[in-house]
């Protein structure tokens, strides 16, 4: 079967469903893009990984996994996402130590966390966006999914940022005030409010 590459869109969350993310991958020689919800700590880490001016003042748990990875020489070289069943999309890590290859069964959204930390190329096989990639629509309220699940068949008629962001939240706020609330944020490892506060902060 042959290999599809993959890239990440973006991540888009719900105003009214707590905990729903989605994640889009978007087919790199083409217009099909995959949506594949997952939990709210693996959309943080995934975010803070895309988002190189948010620094953690302490590892994450795919952190930890890459820190402890680089200490014993072993190398993440691709992740696959190879099989959907019944919704659910089950990844591996093909990771290299001493020339020595090894296949290690994942959660997709940690697979994807660790692939961006790694810079490890993501791919799925075809038969897996012919069934579940074309062209879908991002509506997280309309029922509840599992972690790594497909989300629904439509159209994706705009783009997915990074976070979901409230225009008027802080404009009102001057700049060295956004630059305190961001450090804040980031002390307190509130990733989500930080990625809002950096997006106002890049409008200014």
């Amino acid at each position: 079967m042959s290999l599809v590459r993959l890239n990440i869109k973006g991540i888009s969350y719900s105003q009214t469903q707590n905990g729903a993310y989605a994640l889009i991958l978007n087919e790199v020689d083409g217009d099909r893009k995959l949506p594949i919800v997952i939990g709210a700590f693996e959309a943080q880490s995934i975010a803070i990984a895309l988002e190189k001016e948010i620094t953690p003042p302490r590892p994450l748990t795919h952190d930890l996994f890459k820190n402890f990875a680089d200490r014993f020489d072993i190398v993440i070289k691709q992740v696959i996402i190879h099989k959907l069943v019944d919704g659910v999309f089950y990844s591996s890590l093909v990771c290299e130590r001493d020339k020595i290859e090894e296949i290690i069964d994942t959660r997709t959204s940690d697979a994807i966390a660790l692939a961006l930390r790694f810079k490890a190329p993501i791919f799925t096989y075809k038969n897996i966006l012919d069934k579940a990639g074309i062209f879908l629509k991002v509506d997280l309220d309309e029922e509840e999914h599992d972690e790594d699940s497909i989300l629904i068949d439509g159209v994706l008629n705009e783009d997915i940022d990074i976070s979901a962001t409230t225009e008027d939240d802080y404009k009102s706020y001057s700049l060295g005030d956004l630059q305190n609330l961001l450090t804040e944020a980031v002390n307190n490892e509130d990733y989500e409010k930080a990625a809002k506060l950096r997006d106002e902060i890049s409008k200014r």
